[in-house]
């Protein structure tokens, strides 16, 4: 296994992951290094969730029926975000499942790498550009059919 870091190979910096030869693509090091992205980011959203939950569970007595209405629209408001954030925590954790199985990082298309850029950007993804494109273009035709 190729060590791109003095320190530790574990405990790469994303400049260091970008720098790394094309060999050692999804290598123990950059399996690694995606992991404790996902499960930072999936802390960070869970603790959004969590505190978006608390939230929604205090009630407020409306003074008047405009109170009601706006507080009404702040909490479907709310409620749509919570279940995006939702969605979201669910494809990190399809994201981890994959790097369990050794399977993230390729595209689940085409079996071609992702690439690190668009893994950095886009650390859920299980398609490379190329396979999203195509299933952009048959959800516009389809929308238009």
């Amino acid at each position: 296994m190729p060590s791109s870091s003095p320190s530790s190979p574990f405990h790469l910096t994303e400049a260091e992951l970008l720098a790394q030869p094309a060999d050692a693509y999804m290598d123990t090091a950059q399996q690694a290094f995606f992991r404790e992205l996902l499960l930072r980011q999936r802390s960070e959203l869970q603790l959004r969730i969590d505190g978006e939950v608390g939230e929604l569970r205090q009630v407020e007595r409306a003074a008047d029926d405009v109170d009601l209405a706006s507080g009404e629209e702040q909490r479907q408001w709310q409620l749509r975000l919570l279940e995006r954030e939702k969605k979201l925590l669910d494809k990190i954790d399809q994201a981890l499942q994959r790097l369990a199985r050794g399977e993230y990082g390729w595209c689940s298309e085409t079996g071609e790498p992702i690439g690190l850029p668009r893994l950095l950007l886009r650390p859920t993804t299980d398609l490379c550009i190329e396979a999203k494109e195509r299933e952009e273009q048959r959800e516009r035709h389809h929308r238009n059919a």
